[in-house]
């Protein structure tokens, strides 16, 4: 790829979702072994999605207002690492959720200008955007693996460490990503708030803020769904990895899949089997076959539903339209239903059990399924992949 970073954009995925693969699978392990009950947990991890509704608008305003895209990406990466440092030395609720708070700010803000700086530099060529990165799901199988064999061995406060080096690596290569001009058409612009009142709009947002908060308790207690059932932490990040792999394999064959399915039969297919899934990892944890079939499925919520939903969001978004676009789905979705489902698992666990905070989550799903099949018609994506480039972030 001709004048194309290559491997300073590789290394910047890579150790961004490397800190996920460390930080989400097992940091409510740790906080759990500072004897915090599940409802300070959820709030504590909750902070990842609060902080999304907000920090990336915030910060990709000033980018636009500086038109310094990779010097924000720069400071939010020190930032993040000076916040999460903060866990050595606090161990109250009330500092650990500050420092989760600064953590999350800063950390939350970065991959949406990661990602307009890396099209920007592929311009026309955004089908090879997938060689990129594909390096964020090979640093996220590292570090769930690596993290869990670790954690076998040594003792949690171990972790501490293992966050610091992923933030440490997401600060270097941020240092040696370029700039780039910003790439777009600016006739091709729109009011967003137009947009947004459109009936399929406003239904994809709302089943993928349901998705999302159906997710919740997946980050927040699955492992230790999973530990408490006698699970070592190296199953655990097996089980972690298995799921990515499984995103990975569809994120291979989904262009066959919109040609012979079209979008929202993949949407629907998504919400269906994360009913089915979330009921599985509830009731049935006892069964390792059950549950590696339920990771399995991982690829269809989120893997296929994420993309497709994204190419839903780029069509309907045009132009500049685009940006403004794809922070409404992350603040939205991620941001809110994220939110709103870590809170809701932190209250029902402790009151309800593992079994009912997941058939909660299936619940979740099926609305967002039920607003899918009722407002988001096939004629909204039919043209979707014919018309814009599918771009999976």
């Amino acid at each position: 790829m001709h004048d194309l970073p290559y491997w300073r954009l590789s290394g910047y995925y890579f150790f961004y979702f490397a800190f996920v693969g460390a930080f989400s699978p097992y940091f409510g392990l740790y906080l759990q072994s500072l004897s915090f009950s599940a409802w300070d947990i959820g709030l504590l991890m909750s902070q990842m999605q609060l902080m999304r509704l907000c920090a990336p608008y915030l910060w990709g305003a000033l980018a636009d207002r500086l038109a310094q895209r990779v010097r924000i990406v720069r400071l939010a990466a020190l930032l993040s690492l000076f916040g999460f440092s903060a866990f050595f030395v606090v161990q109250s609720f009330v500092a650990m959720l500050v420092a989760m708070a600064l953590l999350a700010f800063f950390w939350s803000a970065a991959l949406p200008l990661v990602e307009t700086v890396t099209f920007d530099h592929l311009r026309d060529k955004p089908d090879q955007y997938s060689r990129i990165r594909l390096w964020g799901s090979i640093g996220f199988i590292v570090a769930v693996m690596g993290t869990g064999a670790l954690l076998d061995s040594m003792p949690l406060p171990r972790l501490l460490w293992v966050i610091v080096g992923t933030l440490a690596g997401i600060l270097v290569c941020a240092l040696v990503v370029p700039e780039v001009a910003s790439y777009g058409s600016a006739d091709e612009q729109l009011p967003v708030a137009t947009i947004i009142r459109q009936a399929r709009v406003r239904a994809l947002f709302a089943a993928c803020f349901l998705m999302s908060a159906a997710h919740g308790a997946l980050y927040v207690f699955y492992s230790i769904h999973l530990t408490d059932h006698h699970y070592s932490k190296l199953l655990v990040g097996c089980l972690w990895s298995l799921g990515v792999l499984a995103e990975i394999g569809v994120f291979f064959f989904m262009a066959a899949m919109q040609r012979s399915l079209g979008l929202r039969v993949i949407l629907l297919i998504s919400f269906a089997a994360t009913v089915l899934r979330f009921l599985m990892i509830g009731w049935c944890i006892e069964w390792l076959s059950v549950i590696i079939f339920a990771q399995l499925l991982h690829g269809l919520t989120f893997g296929a539903y994420h993309a497709a939903a994204i190419a839903a969001v780029n069509r309907w978004f045009p132009g500049h339209c685009q940006a403004r676009g794809q922070a409404l789905y992350s603040s939205i979705s991620f941001g809110a239903g994220g939110l709103l489902g870590s809170l809701l698992s932190g209250w029902t666990w402790d009151r309800l059990g593992a079994g009912l905070t997941y058939t909660l989550s299936s619940a979740f799903a099926a609305a967002g399924l039920i607003f899918v099949v009722l407002w988001v018609k096939r004629s909204d994506l039919d043209d979707t992949c014919e018309k814009r480039p599918l771009r999976v972030a």
